[in-house]
C-alpha cells in the first residue's frame, strides 16, 4: 500500500505543470528621516540610453520625458499641473547611459493626494500624440541645434564620448542623435516603456518621514509592473593608440574648448577609487581654484575660466558645483576639461600690433600644459604635504554631496548599483585609511598621457593651423600681450619654454565639420 501511495503521488507531480519561477521583486532602499517634512520617492530602472535600439538613439530619454511630461488615464498633464501647484510638489526624470531615475518630491501632508499622480504616471501613462510630437520636437532641436550653439564646453564633452565609445551603445548622447530621434514613433515609445521599466530591474528609493503603510502600498503597486526584457549593453572600450585628436570646426566659435580622456579600470565599486579621488582633487577638482590645472592655466596665465579633471562622468558641469547622483556606470574613463581658450583670430584683433602675425591660439599650449602636469604626477607622485592637505579637504568636501534628502537617496541608489551599502558613509573611512603610497600607486595604475582621445571644438579659422601644430608636434609658445609678458616672474617664463616644447604622442588628427556631429 505504501509503495502504491508513493507511486500515485509521483504520477500526480509528474502530471502537474512545472511551477514558473517568480519574477524578481523590486529592491527597496529606505532612508528614514523622522524630522523631515518632505517625502522623496525615487524609482530607478536599470535601463538608460545604452538600451536604445540601433537606429532609435534617444528613445530611452524620450520615453522617460513622456512619462513625466504627459498625463495619466485619469488626468491630463494640464490637470496634473493644476492639482500639484498648491502642493508645491515636483517630479521629473533623468536618463543616463545605464539607468533612468524618476524622482517625486512632496510635503508629507499632501502625500495621499499626490500618490495617485505618481502611480498613474508610472502605470497608466497616456502617451498622447500631442505630447509625443511636442517633446520629440524639443529633443530633436537640442540634438541638432542647441548642443552646437549653447555651450562649447558640453559640446566638447559629448563629442569626446562619441569618439571614446565609438561603435558601442555608449557612443550617442542620452538625448540621441539626429537620425535616431527623427525615426522614433509613438509605438516605439510604448514598446520601450513595456520592455524597459519592469519590477525585475527596479530599485525603489524612499526618503523622509513617510508612513509605513505608504511604503508597503508603493511596493505592492510597483509589483504590478511587467517584467522588463531589456538590459543595457555595457561596452568594452578600445584603448586609444597614441593621442588621437578630433577637431570639431564651427563658424563663429569664440574659443577652443578641449576635452581629453582615456578608459580606466576602476569605479566607485573598487576601493582604489578613493585613492584616485585624492589625486584627481589635487590635479583639478571641479570648479575649485586650488587645483594644479586651474592654478597653472587660469590663475597664473589668465587663459580661460577654469580647468578641471575627472575620474567619472560629471553631469552638467557648467551648472553643478557638486557631483549629482544618477550617473552610475560600469564602464569608466578619466578626463581633463579645458574650458575655452582664445583663438588666434581673437588675439590678433585684441593685440593687432603685437600678435598680428599669430597663426594659432592658446589651445596647444594649454593642452600641453595640462598633459605635462598629469605626466608629472604619474612620474613623481604627490608629496606628503599635498596628500595630507588634499585628503583633509576631501573628507570635508564629500560630506556636502548629500545636502538634500533627494541627493542622499540618489547616492544610496548609486551605492546599490555599485554593490556598496552606503558609498558616501564608507568613503570617509576609506579616505581616513589611505596612505600616500596608496594614492601614488593608484596614479601609476590608472593615469597616463601617452594614449588618449581628444576633442577640440574651435572656430573654423583655427582648425587647420591647430591641426598642423598638433600633427607635427610644432612648439607652441604662449602668446602674451607685451605688458603682461614683461611682468612675468622668471619661473613662469622658464616653465613656458618647457611647456611650449613638451612632446605629445599625437598619432592622428582629424578635422570634423560641426554639421557632421551627432548625426
Amino acid at each position: 500500500m505504501k509503495k502504491i501511495l508513493i507511486r500515485a503521488a509521483f504520477l500526480l507531480l509528474a502530471a502537474a505543470p512545472l511551477a514558473q519561477p517568480a519574477a524578481v521583486a523590486a529592491d527597496v532602499v529606505e532612508l528614514r528621516q523622522p524630522n523631515s517634512a518632505k517625502v522623496v520617492v525615487m524609482l530607478r530602472f536599470n535601463n538608460g540610453s545604452a538600451s536604445d535600439p540601433k537606429g532609435k538613439e534617444g528613445l530611452a530619454y524620450l520615453t522617460a520625458q513622456l512619462l513625466t511630461e504627459g498625463g495619466t488615464k485619469e488626468l491630463t498633464s494640464t490637470h496634473i499641473k493644476d492639482l500639484l501647484y498648491p502642493m508645491a510638489a515636483r517630479y521629473g526624470a533623468f536618463t543616463d547611459k545605464e539607468v533612468t531615475t524618476f524622482t517625486f518630491e512632496v510635503h508629507r501632508d499632501h502625500l495621499d493626494k499626490f500618490y495617485p499622480v505618481l502611480k498613474g504616471l508610472m502605470q497608466t501613462p497616456t502617451f498622447t500624440e500631442a505630447d509625443f510630437n511636442r517633446l520629440k520636437s524639443n529633443q530633436l532641436n537640442y540634438v541638432e541645434q542647441v548642443i552646437r550653439a549653447s555651450s562649447d564646453e558640453d559640446y566638447s564633452k559629448f563629442a569626446l564620448e562619441d569618439q571614446l565609445f565609438r561603435g558601442t551603445r555608449y557612443q550617442h548622447m542620452t538625448r540621441g542623435n539626429s537620425a535616431g530621434v527623427k525615426s522614433i514613433t509613438l509605438d516605439d515609445v510604448k514598446q520601450f516603456y513595456a520592455k524597459a521599466y519592469g519590477k525585475n530591474n527596479l530599485t525603489i528609493g524612499l526618503a523622509g518621514n513617510y508612513p509605513e503603510a505608504f511604503a508597503k502600498q508603493l511596493q505592492k503597486d510597483m509589483e504590478t509592473l511587467p517584467t522588463a526584457s531589456l538590459k543595457p549593453a555595457v561596452p568594452k572600450v578600445s584603448k586609444p593608440k597614441g593621442v588621437q585628436v578630433e577637431i570639431v570646426t564651427k563658424p563663429d566659435a569664440l574659443g577652443s574648448a578641449v576635452y581629453a580622456g582615456f578608459p580606466i579600470e576602476t569605479t566607485r565599486a573598487k576601493d582604489d577609487f578613493a585613492a584616485l579621488m585624492v589625486a584627481n582633487s589635487y590635479l583639478g577638482e571641479h570648479r575649485k581654484s586650488y587645483g594644479k590645472l586651474y592654478d597653472k592655466i587660469r590663475t597664473t596665465r589668465s587663459m580661460n575660466y577654469g580647468d578641471y579633471s575627472y575620474i567619472e562622468w560629471y553631469e552638467a558641469g557648467g551648472n553643478n558645483m557638486l557631483p549629482v547622483p544618477g550617473t552610475a556606470r560600469r564602464t569608466n574613463y578619466a578626463s581633463i576639461w579645458i574650458r575655452p581658450v582664445q583663438i588666434a583670430e581673437g588675439l590678433r584683433k585684441q593685440y593687432p600690433t603685437e600678435l598680428g602675425d599669430l597663426k594659432v591660439g592658446h589651445a596647444p599650449f594649454a593642452f600641453r600644459l595640462a598633459m605635462r602636469e598629469m605626466d608629472g604626477l604619474v612620474k613623481n607622485g604627490m608629496s606628503k604635504e599635498d596628500f595630507e592637505l588634499t585628503r583633509t579637504f576631501l573628507r570635508s568636501y564629500t560630506k556636502l554631496y548629500g545636502m538634500t534628502p533627494a541627493k542622499q537617496l540618489g547616492f544610496l541608489l548609486d551605492s546599490k548599483f555599485y554593490g556598496r551599502k552606503n558609498w558616501l558613509q564608507e568613503l570617509d573611512g576609506q579616505l581616513a585609511k589611505l596612505t600616500l603610497d596608496d594614492v601614488n600607486k593608484a596614479i601609476r595604475k590608472h593615469w597616463q598621457t601617452q594614449n588618449m582621445y581628444v576633442t577640440i571644438v574651435t572656430d573654423d579659422s583655427e582648425a587647420q593651423p591647430l591641426a598642423e601644430v598638433l600633427k607635427n608636434n610644432t612648439p607652441s609658445p604662449m602668446s602674451y600681450a607685451k605688458v603682461v609678458r614683461e611682468g612675468l616672474p622668471k619661473e613662469v617664463v622658464a616653465e613656458d619654454e618647457q611647456v611650449a616644447n613638451y612632446k605629445l604622442n599625437v598619432t592622428t588628427v582629424k578635422i570634423v565639420d560641426t554639421k557632421d556631429t551627432f548625426k
